[in-house]
């Protein structure tokens, strides 16, 4: 009932820059918040960025100045645009919303997650 499709991954050197999108579909009510996690080779999953509603943005210490979290909620598009890249940035980027659907008379709420997109820095 809920689609979210990330594109922007790829490989690039370092100091370089790329730019993430994730588009979201489906029966959806609302959107609350939107965030990016990543998940380094053989480490766990950790929060980049993330829009919180009402509140504003916040970022990993390891990005702040180098990414910047965007939304366009009239395409229910969250972005996450990455520069001065580094080799430690290198991780599946995974796009995380908090949001609610419809169905029928009823209002769902819910997480859901992307299904992840590859970012590889070379050094």
């Amino acid at each position: 009932q809920v689609q979210l499709v990330e594109s922007g991954g790829g490989l690039v050197q370092a100091g370089g820059s790329l730019r993430l999108s994730c588009a979201v579909s489906g029966r959806i009510f609302s959107i609350n918040d939107m965030g990016w996690y990543r998940q380094p080779p053989g480490k766990q999953r950790e929060l980049v960025a993330a829009i919180i509603s009402g509140t504003g943005t916040n970022y990993a210490d390891s990005v702040k100045g180098r990414f910047t979290i965007s939304r366009d909620s009239a395409r229910n598009t969250v972005f996450l645009e990455m520069n001065s890249l580094k080799p430690e940035d290198t991780a599946v980027y995974y796009c995380n919303v908090d949001l609610a659907i419809r169905e029928g008379l009823r209002i769902t709420r819910g997480v859901y997650w992307g299904q992840g997109t590859q970012v590889t820095v070379s050094s």
